[in-house]
């Protein structure tokens, strides 16, 4: 795994892609006269296209995914046995490397105590928002079936997900969603002027983001709302994390309604901040934790849904009622190569501390962007925890106007062309997405982190000037 193919002559397989191959996020309008990207290998943090060019990938496969690097031969091992004992059976049953997998995660979760294994993060959030539902008519005669999610945030591209989709952009078309998805204001305080807080900082901003969410329950009828899903850090929305104050009260709001509380970690879990979970830094006691991106590294396809001894009681309460239990299932959540990869993964993680390593280099790449941010005018804000970045592009940084994202885009293309690939907010808020985003591998070494800012910093030159 060098960037040496066996097979150098890999026209029939673009050929293919180009005429077979649905691709995600993507408009193919221009693969009628151009090849496709394909990734052919990777390495620790490189991968090779179908050209054999290098590139350092810094968006952990381009959503956020490969934690622990490319190539980790453990991992592969450790699903390779595990499919030649056993492959799959309906999680009716338990299996060797479930059970085990599920021990080591709630051990890493205090609070926390059963597992829900799935196969997508769309589908564990789905998990979470059919319990509170269920919840709602076994405990409060079918009244708290709202379920509160907050501008900018993401869940899933499921109808039922989409329905607690911040970002409208990727909502819009295709509707009609579900009923009783409401939304709540956002917490990024760079745009708190969208709110009308435009006095208020630090403290004082998080406390009132977060009074907003009171006034939306309030206004609904406490009674009617059933949870509140947030995610710890904003991904997609622009990389966006709440300001001191804001979750401490958040809880607060929780407790006082009687209101569960579901924390998405699809993006931030298993390392990507610098904790195990991104809820770890700031204290909270959810009801829901779902996951699943770096939960395997991308080894195998695994999402789970993490819940509370007291949320699992209500659905064992009354053997008599046949319809008391969580009468759902998920065909792929009985397969073993998940759990298997996770244990692996979990295990490089801790051997190779990478949890420091996060906080070390996430530290390194802020002060990289901070310190880009004093030489290009362009960079309006910089924000983010760990390993886990955004740099919001603006016109103006007087009024912050949103940079036109064709010159984003330009950005990252620049950055692609000199093999360093980075992201960006993509279709995901109208006129809003202007934000590059940083997400490389746990094992970022400085020189990795260094040679992605100084892409950054020539791209911001070539393309702004």
């Amino acid at each position: 795994m060098d960037g040496t193919f066996n097979e150098n002559d890999l026209s029939h397989v673009v050929e293919a892609d180009r005429a077979h191959i649905w691709h995600h996020l993507l408009q193919h309008k221009p693969l009628e006269t151009n090849d496709p990207k394909i990734i052919v290998e990777g390495k620790g943090m490189r991968v090779w296209d179908q050209n054999g060019k290098e590139h350092l990938d810094a968006v952990s496969g381009g959503v956020w995914t490969v934690n622990v690097g490319y190539g980790r031969e453990s991992i592969c091992k450790a699903v390779h046995d595990q499919l030649m004992k056993l492959c799959y059976f309906a999680n009716t049953a338990g299996s060797i490397p479930g059970s085990i997998f599920a021990e080591k995660l709630i051990d890493k979760m205090p609070g926390m105590s059963r597992v829900y294994y799935t196969n997508s993060g769309s589908e564990a959030n789905e998990k979470a928002f059919k319990m509170v539902r269920q919840i709602a008519h076994k405990r409060y005669g079918g009244k708290k079936t709202k379920i509160l999610y907050r501008d900018r945030d993401y869940h899933g591209s499921t109808l039922a997900t989409m329905s607690a989709g911040g970002q409208d952009e990727r909502t819009a078309q295709y509707g009609p969603f579900a009923p009783d998805f409401i939304r709540v204001p956002h917490c990024m305080e760079y745009r708190k002027h969208e709110l009308g807080m435009e006095d208020l900082s630090g403290e004082a901003f998080g406390k009132a983001a977060a009074d907003a969410i009171e006034e939306v329950i309030l206004r609904e009828g406490p009674e009617t709302v059933g949870a509140l899903c947030l995610e710890p850090v904003t991904a997609g929305g622009g990389v966006i994390e709440a300001p001191a104050g804001y979750w401490e009260r958040v809880q607060e709001i929780c407790k006082k309604y009687d209101i569960l509380l579901h924390i998405d970690e699809v993006v931030c879990g298993v390392g990507r901040t610098g904790t195990w979970f991104g809820y770890q830094q700031y204290g909270i006691k959810p009801d829901f934790v779902t996951m699943a991106k770096g939960v395997a590294s991308g080894y195998a396809a695994i999402a789970v849904m993490v819940t509370t001894e007291e949320v699992f009681d209500m659905f064992k309460d009354d053997m008599s009622d046949p319809m008391s239990y969580f009468r759902d299932i998920s065909t792929f959540g009985g397969c073993t190569a998940g759990p298997a990869a996770a244990i692996e993964n979990m295990r490089i993680i801790e051997d190779e501390n990478l949890l420091q390593n996060c906080t070390d280099m996430g530290n390194r790449m802020f002060d990289n962007l901070q310190a880009l941010m004093e030489k290009h005018k362009v960079i309006g804000d910089v924000r983010g925890k760990g390993l886990f970045l955004g740099a919001e592009l603006v016109s103006d940084r007087a009024t912050k106007e949103p940079m036109d994202e064709k010159k984003v885009q330009a950005v990252v293309a620049d950055c692609m062309a000199q093999g360093v690939i980075i992201g960006a907010t993509n279709r995901s808020i109208p006129s809003r997405n202007n934000t590059l985003c940083f997400s490389p591998a746990l094992i970022a070494t400085a020189d990795d982190i260094d040679q992605i800012t100084d892409a950054v910093d020539g791209a911001l030159g070539r393309v702004f000037g």
